[in-house]
């Protein structure tokens, strides 16, 4: 059976690629063409071939798939309630150090939390994640059966961190350096680039700047580069970081990768938030953004988990000015491609008490074209003959998007999720009137349940302190 080509006819508001501006524009009852997984039409006007297929689009806007380069699916869900209120004063409120990780679930059962995770992000508009895991059984088969376009990212590193006690941390480093963690990690992604259908996509992702040796983080990089594969690296995370590599080394994690030259365009840094003119640290230097801007490397910034324990980048504009790529990410739940995107735009105004330090062309770019870029990929995270035909139908009428004089800003800041009708991802529909195509949502959710409530049930076998789960996450009210 050859390729099938779908119009959708003129479209209300179409987000096509202006390819002489380099930019996003709008283009009004447009025509949009697919034919197998590429879009072969993208507006200004009427497209005149032949179709298989034409739907009539009067009410609809059509917007580029998201891409979302930040993610770690095997976990997140299971803190969902968890982990809005906890953090550490001691280790500047992040709970990364232990909280959270106590409601890790077990390998077996990570496959629903991915699964979990991928339905959020494709009703949000996601068509391509990276997602950052500790490999587990049955990873890349639950990713795969999805049908989204992933970037599997395994996770290793030569040392794990512990909290000994409730104000000190130790690093407690693998004898091999952590080169079994890393074999494994090679393993994944040996599989992952034998894959065929174009939707499985390799990542070499060390976990955190301050737990891989020097001589570990230079071999990933190196493969990624012999591979041109992007390499993704925690770094600016947290206070707790920053001090950390000082002591070790005497520079900032940016200062020091910089020194290693593990900065470049294949990079991602992974949060890049506490850097040397960060307010929590007060540092005498303020080298990092310009390294970052001058070594090509690319920032995931995820607004939402930053926040949450009163941090947020400072800021998206003085990145984005200073020439840094940004994407976006969804580090924790909901895994809310839009509301990361809202949130970024939020903060950066709080942050730099200026309304127009990001606007919302700004940040929508950073969910598209600037995740794409980071992945060094010119064929998603826009609408133009040629790209993947990876896109979002959202309902031009849903209340939410009403009245309608910018879409963009309606999506973004009043409707989010809600008004997503259709997903696409290499012509193959998702999302269908809001609902996910072969995915039992709802029963993947009540999985996740049941293996939150085993771990909390285990919470005195997991915690040092044998507390309970209650104790280790106070509820928000009292029980009667």
């Amino acid at each position: 059976m050859g390729q099938r080509t779908v119009c959708f006819r003129g479209v209300d508001w179409l987000i096509g690629w202006d390819e002489a501006t380099g930019s996003h524009c709008y283009y009004r009852n447009a025509d949009f063409v697919i034919s197998g997984d590429r879009i072969i039409f993208a507006g200004p006007g009427q497209y005149d071939g032949a179709a298989d297929e034409v739907i009539p689009a009067h009410d609809m806007c059509i917007f580029p798939g998201l891409v979302d380069i930040h993610n770690h699916s095997g976990s997140m869900p299971t803190f969902r309630g968890v982990r809005e209120d906890m953090g550490n004063p001691n280790f500047f409120f992040a709970g990364v150090y232990e909280g959270w990780g106590l409601f890790m679930p077990p390998a077996e059962r990570r496959s629903f939390c991915t699964r979990a995770a991928i339905c959020e992000l494709l009703l949000s508009g996601v068509t391509t994640y990276v997602d950052m895991s500790y490999p587990y059984p049955g990873w890349v088969e639950a990713i795969a059966e999805t049908g989204i376009r992933a970037y599997v990212s395994p996770l290793f590193d030569s040392a794990k961190i512990v909290a000994r006690n409730d104000h000190e941390l130790e690093y407690r480093w693998a004898p091999d350096g952590g080169e079994a963690d890393y074999r494994k990690a090679l393993d994944v992604l040996d599989v992952v680039a034998s894959d065929s259908s174009g939707l499985l996509n390799p990542m070499v992702s060390p976990m955190t700047v301050d737990a891989c040796t020097p001589e570990l983080l230079r071999r990933a990089y190196n493969l990624a580069l012999e591979k041109n594969w992007p390499y993704h690296l925690h770094a600016g995370m947290a206070v707790i970081e920053f001090h950390e590599m000082v002591r070790r080394t005497g520079l900032t994690s940016i200062q020091w990768l910089a020194e290693k030259q593990l900065l470049g365009p294949s990079t991602i840094i992974g949060h890049g938030a506490v850097l040397d003119h960060h307010s929590w640290v007060h540092w005498h230097t303020r080298k990092d953004i310009d390294i970052l801007a001058e070594s090509g490397a690319s920032v995931s910034h995820c607004p939402v988990v930053l926040s949450r324990y009163g941090v947020t980048l400072e800021s998206f504009g003085a990145y984005r000015r200073a020439g840094i790529n940004i994407g976006i990410g969804t580090d924790c739940h909901p895994h809310n491609m839009l509301e990361e995107v809202r949130e970024a735009a939020v903060l950066c105004r709080v942050a730099e008490q200026h309304m127009f330090s990001a606007t919302t062309t700004d940040v929508f770019n950073a969910a598209t074209i600037g995740g794409a870029k980071a992945l060094m990929r010119n064929d998603i995270g826009r609408l133009a003959p040629g790209t993947l035909a990876d896109f979002v139908v959202v309902d031009a009428q849903h209340p939410l998007m009403q009245p309608l004089y910018d879409p963009v800003r309606s999506l973004i800041f009043s409707a989010a999720d809600r008004a997503v009708k259709d997903v696409y991802v290499g012509g193959r529909k998702l999302v269908e009137n809001g609902q996910l195509v072969g995915i039992d949502h709802a029963a993947i959710a009540r999985e996740v349940g049941v293996i939150q409530a085993a771990v909390a049930a285990d919470m005195p076998n997991r915690d040092r302190k044998k507390r309970t789960a209650a104790e280790v996450s106070p509820l928000a009210l009292p029980g009667r």
